[in-house]
């Protein structure tokens, strides 16, 4: 029997990340569709499977992506892309399924969000009830996997869970607090996905998956606390507090921005909790069982702390966001692009600069006037931006997709360069170079460059209102990461 040749979509988001090399140790020729080649190539599976780059709404994209395939995982989302993700998340689902149908795909795996029966969903669930509609209706067997809250780290709803608990030991919440969830670890959700490309071709359902325990947020959040070793956490549930206030709130307290955080919140009011277990028919549980809240939650930390996080919400592209464009790309044209270049001599050889610059960003923070860099991290969050909370993915790398505070590593060669494009709230798109440059006499030249497409009238006020706090900011950041590698190298 030849290995499945499985496609998945989504391979650089959590849980695709994480998925692409389960399927490789169990034997699959694995191919992924990507919107950004080299950030797929950035992760260390990259080079035990086929990439190929495409655009999940263009059907020719899809249908070549498909060719050949046996199992397709479909593991899109639009959410926190604006109001409309949902009709967004239908037509790329409808494209899917027609050409998944066309190809002759003997099977759709589809991850998706528990659906409670009886309640008015909120707008994420529908969402992700109507994809799952679609793609049952394609024709092609679908098994559709509906989880509620995934614990592991670098999930979004980890992370807030962590943060909210963490740095608020006394709360002031909604109702939603006492809503009822069945968590689930990641690492049972990828095994159901794994085992999923074995069912029997006359199977084309939903499936609730679930962990052991059904708790409350309230819940979840004390327990939290116990094994992460904090005091025990005290809530004071209001009911005037609306999805919209939660979200802002949870956007200022956790890394996770409120464009996200809203339809997060919201399915909160709906309880998810399993009807069925239906799944063990097919994937029996494992025999020391499914994996506990606590023991997940202890999973997760352990990784962070071992500064082991594979993949991450904050690195993961969003289906159906439009692509920019890159200041270096030949057809830019017919619009302004501002630069700010600086240039300095450093007493230290490019390996020690290197390592000051790769480690830029989280805890370093970013060696000049630190109290600005805070206070354009708050401004950012209050207007709906990431700020400075989402940190690093590691102390010590950078890989193309990381996020890195309020800015995402779009190019890097991991040894000179790094180009990041910023992702706070600026009226035009934002881009910083670090590069080390050529070697002569015992220094090493250090180039460093803000660059800024304006949008409209506001995008050059906002430029020109800026411009003189560079040689502040960016003088000083040049000047801290030089003596920071020449510390380095005495």
């Amino acid at each position: 029997m030849s290995p499945t040749r499985s496609l998945i979509t989504g391979a650089t988001g959590y849980v695709g990340g994480r998925l692409v090399p389960e399927l490789v140790t169990a034997g699959h020729h694995v191919r992924v569709m990507v919107r950004d080649e080299p950030k797929a190539q950035a992760h260390a599976w990259s080079s035990d499977v086929e990439i190929v780059q495409g655009d999940a709404s263009e059907a020719v994209d899809v249908r070549g992506a498909l060719l050949g395939v046996d199992v397709a995982y479909y593991l899109l989302h639009s959410i926190g892309t604006g109001g409309d993700f949902g009709d967004t998340e239908r037509e790329m689902a409808q494209t899917f399924a027609d050409e998944a149908q066309r190809a002759g795909v003997n099977r759709i795996v589809y991850l998706g969000g528990m659906i409670p029966e009886g309640e008015e969903l909120s707008e994420h669930l529908e969402s992700r009830k109507q994809v799952g509609d679609v793609l049952l209706g394609s024709g092609v067997p679908t098994a559709v996997l509906q989880a509620g809250v995934i614990i592991g780290s670098g999930s979004a709803s980890f992370e807030m869970l962590r943060y909210l608990t963490e740095r608020l030991p006394v709360m002031v919440t909604p109702k939603w607090v006492h809503t009822r969830i069945q968590p689930i670890a990641i690492r049972d959700v990828l095994r159901y996905l794994v085992d999923c490309a074995e069912l029997p071709g006359d199977v084309n359902r939903r499936f609730d998956i679930g962990g052991p325990d059904v708790l409350t947020y309230f819940d979840m959040m004390q327990r939290y606390a116990a094994v992460a070793g904090l005091p025990k956490r005290r809530v004071l549930p209001v009911p005037v507090l609306s999805p919209g206030l939660s979200s802002h709130w949870v956007g200022i307290i956790t890394p996770v921005p409120a464009s996200l955080a809203r339809p997060l919140v919201e399915s909160l009011r709906n309880e998810v909790v399993a009807a069925e277990h239906d799944i063990t028919t097919y994937v029996p549980d494992p025999p020391e069982g499914l994996i506990g809240f606590d023991r997940s939650v202890e999973l997760a930390l352990t990784k962070i702390q071992n500064l082991d996080v594979p993949t991450s919400w904050s690195s993961a592209a969003t289906a159906g966001a439009p692509a920019e464009g890159l200041p270096t790309d030949p057809d830019w044209a017919g619009g302004s692009l501002y630069k700010d270049d600086r240039t300095r001599e450093v007493a230290a050889s490019p390996e020690h600069l290197w390592q000051v610059i790769e480690g830029i960003g989280g805890r370093n923070g970013w060696y000049s006037w630190r109290l600005a860099w805070w206070v354009r991290g708050v401004l950012d969050r209050m207007v709906g931006g990431p700020g400075l909370r989402r940190g690093r993915r590691s102390p010590r790398d950078l890989v193309v997709g990381d996020a890195l505070d309020f800015w995402r590593v779009e190019e890097t060669d991991d040894r000179s360069f790094v180009r990041l494009r910023a992702e706070m709230k600026v009226p035009g798109l934002a881009w910083l170079e670090l590069q080390v440059g050529s070697t002569d006499g015992g220094t090493t030249t250090f180039h460093h460059r803000a660059l800024f497409h304006p949008r409209g009238l506001f995008g050059h006020l906002y430029w020109w209102s800026i411009l003189p706090f560079h040689g502040i900011i960016f003088g000083s950041m040049q000047r801290n990461i030089a003596k920071a590698a020449e510390a380095l190298e005495a």
